[in-house]
């Protein structure tokens, strides 16, 4: 729940700033260029990311074709995904974003900061248990070791 108002004021606040801008410019270069200038950025964007989609989609298959996890391409892909709505979304700052989701070292970057984020990376540190929501420090994991015999009755 505390993400919530923060996602609402996102919701709210970038498509009055979206709005404003497109005016702004508009103003300056005309409504006739803002538009081509909007539509233009949307294919070109849409033609950026299935071309670097399809990319994603070998590497992932050759992950695993290797028997691995392809996790890393999963988050690209989902990257991908977020780029392209960024960028079929009307306006010139969600087209900025999703231009700069599409360079691949951002991209990558960002991808390894989610699986960081919301998984355990193998080399970072951190104990199982001790993800992102689990805020009690105080409570660890414990290994009992003993031994045990089943008995039937």
């Amino acid at each position: 729940m505390r993400g919530l108002p923060f996602a609402l004021l996102l919701f709210i606040l970038v498509p009055i700033i979206e709005i404003w801008l497109m005016i702004d410019i508009g103003s300056v270069i005309g409504a006739g260029w803002t538009v081509l200038a909007i539509i233009s950025t949307a294919i070109i964007g849409a033609s950026l990311v299935r071309y670097q989609g399809i990319g994603v989609y070998s590497r992932l298959n050759q992950t695993a074709a290797r028997g691995e996890i392809p996790a890393m391409e999963m988050i690209e892909g989902l990257t991908l995904l977020i780029s392209g709505v960024l960028l079929l979304t009307p306006g010139f700052i969600t087209d900025a974003l999703g231009f700069l989701l599409l360079i691949p070292p951002l991209r990558r970057w960002f991808a390894l900061n989610m699986l960081k984020r919301f998984f355990i990376v193998p080399g970072t540190p951190g104990k199982p248990g001790q993800g992102p929501h689990d805020h009690d420090k105080s409570i660890e994991i414990t290994t009992i070791e003993g031994e045990y015999r089943r008995i039937n009755k």
